[in-house]
């Protein structure tokens, strides 16, 4: 993938961005065995500004609904919350290509009932593509949205919109069965058209076999460092829950940082060291 450079240093809410175009469907599909595409989920305005130099895909992940609004899944996530977030990420970034999820009970009725819902996703963000999860019961669905328009990214593996079904969140693909079915669903998914296919939470020889039988990128999350790219959510990456999935590193530790920050700030108020005349106005003498 290409080097972008963008001016970070503003908190603009639409920096002025240096003479690029934004990648594409084709480039992230002709990504496949190079050079690895790099993700991360973004869901405000200024995490997208800060990703998008680094990022060739930033996806709008329904995991929203625990990471910002506290809730124990992502099932009740709503279409309106994904368009408002996905409308924001869209003005923060210039170079990603940005990927909305489709929210459950937003796609899984009818191929028809998925289009207008991507349709709406796509014309009020102005993102690039979406994002449903399922396999070879999907296929229909994802072929019916590329041929009217709809780039698709798959998602297989551990789906959490399926979580009461798949009864937890642990790693799929450990039987025999198991794995015959990944590989179905993955490669049913790639030959409806989607351009690329998250896999998540699948053992390790299942996220290579994958990888391998399938035309398009595969995006690992909790899979292999063999998959053609990798994306992780955000706010785990950077360390602002104590409790991380196995598949997380944390690259820093905001928590703990913000925690530190916000005690100073509160020893100061009380003590009466903030403000100071650096942070207060003067009369004009």
């Amino acid at each position: 993938m290409s080097t972008f450079q963008i001016d970070t240093a503003t908190s603009r809410a639409h920096p002025t961005p240096a003479p690029m175009r934004r990648l594409t469907v084709p480039a992230i599909r002709d990504a496949k065995g190079k050079t690895p595409v790099v993700v991360l989920t973004a869901y405000t305005i200024r995490m997208a500004q800060i990703l998008d130099p680094h990022c060739d895909m930033l996806l709008v992940g329904d995991s929203l609904g625990q990471v910002l609004y506290g809730l124990d899944s992502s099932v009740p996530v709503s279409l309106d919350m994904m368009i408002a977030h996905g409308a924001a990420v869209v003005r923060g970034s210039y170079h990603s290509l940005v990927v909305i999820d489709m929210p459950f009970g937003s796609y899984e009725e009818s191929p028809e009932q998925a289009f207008r819902s991507a349709a709406r996703i796509l014309k009020e963000t102005g993102a690039a593509a979406v994002k449903l999860e399922g396999g070879e019961a999907m296929a229909p669905t994802v072929a019916f949205l590329t041929a009217r328009g709809i780039p698709v990214v798959g998602h297989v593996g551990l789906t959490p919109q399926a979580v009461n079904i798949l009864g937890g969140y642990g790693a799929r693909g450990r039987s025999e069965a198991e794995r015959a079915k990944l590989i179905r669903d993955a490669q049913a998914i790639a030959e409806a058209g989607a351009f690329a296919v998250v896999v998540e939470g699948v053992v390790e020889p299942i996220a290579v076999e994958i990888t391998r039988a399938i035309a398009v990128p595969t995006i690992g999350i909790g899979g292999s460092v063999e998959c053609d790219g990798q994306v992780l959510v955000i706010d785990d990456m950077l360390g602002m829950f104590d409790r991380v999935p196995r598949f997380v590193k944390k690259y820093a530790q905001l928590s703990q940082q913000i925690d530190d920050a916000v005690a100073d700030y509160a020893a100061d108020v009380r003590a009466r060291r903030f403000p100071t005349v650096e942070q207060t106005y003067q009369p004009k003498g």
